[in-house]
């Protein structure tokens, strides 16, 4: 029977967006909601707010990520098309390179030599993209799949502050929207943890550190500006 294994690394380039993506659309828009209510301003002033930065955030995350992961993209283009041209032209010089790359992971000189020349043969750009590059399928950009996984995860967290705007009383929106932040926060660090096969505590106590210290600062600078406002 054929073995089959199940590897995380699969799933790690768009996990990563989507993860950030709701990390960020919960710490954004609590801490910008928290921001504009400890300056004392209108419950619809502060909905508002959380929309418009919902919309801004979700569409500056897409393109952020687009124009990140296609950078990286580029980059593994222009190395993929620099090997495929040494290998039309240099073949004994690449397979020398390959030998050594094989010799330095220990392998004895004569077996390197014959894994190096069986690659070759089977497939000489994917094993230097591979052993040389580091470029493998699993990791390699994909600038759509990020930007469309980083801006719906960001849709989604940001309307989960929004939510809780909504039906909070409008003298206690603060502590609402910071109370269940932090607890979508550590939901959202123990999910993603447990994706990557990490400890869940870690994972939601390191997600819920930094949103804590992001909604401190904004709800500092927004008492500031209110206070001066008054």
């Amino acid at each position: 029977m054929r073995h089959s294994e199940f590897h995380r690394t699969q799933h790690i380039g768009w996990l990563r967006a989507a993860v950030l993506g709701a990390n960020d659309g919960i710490v954004s828009t609590a801490s910008l909601v928290i921001g504009i209510a400890a300056a004392h301003a209108a419950h619809d002033t502060i909905l508002l707010t959380g929309i418009a930065g919902l919309v801004a955030g979700a569409m500056s995350m897409a393109a952020g990520e687009y124009v990140s992961v296609s950078s990286q993209a580029d980059t593994e283009a222009a190395d993929l098309a620099r090997e495929r041209l040494e290998l039309a032209t240099d073949i004994d010089s690449e397979l020398l390179e390959l030998t050594n790359i094989y010799i330095a992971r220990g392998l004895t000189p004569r077996l390197a030599h014959q894994v190096a020349v069986q690659f070759s043969a089977h497939d000489a750009l994917a094993a230097h993209a591979r052993d040389e590059l580091g470029i493998i399928a699993a990791s390699s950009a994909r600038p759509l799949q990020a930007a469309l996984a980083s801006a719906g995860t960001f849709t989604l967290g940001a309307a989960l502050p929004l939510i809780v705007v909504l039906m909070a009383p409008a003298n206690t929106v603060i502590v609402y929207v910071a109370i269940f932040a932090l607890a979508f926060l550590a939901l959202l660090g123990g999910l993603a943890a447990k994706a990557g096969g990490a400890n869940l505590w870690l994972g939601a106590g390191r997600v819920a550190f930094w949103g804590v210290l992001a909604m401190a600062a904004t709800a500092g600078v927004g008492r500031l500006f209110g206070v001066a406002m008054a």
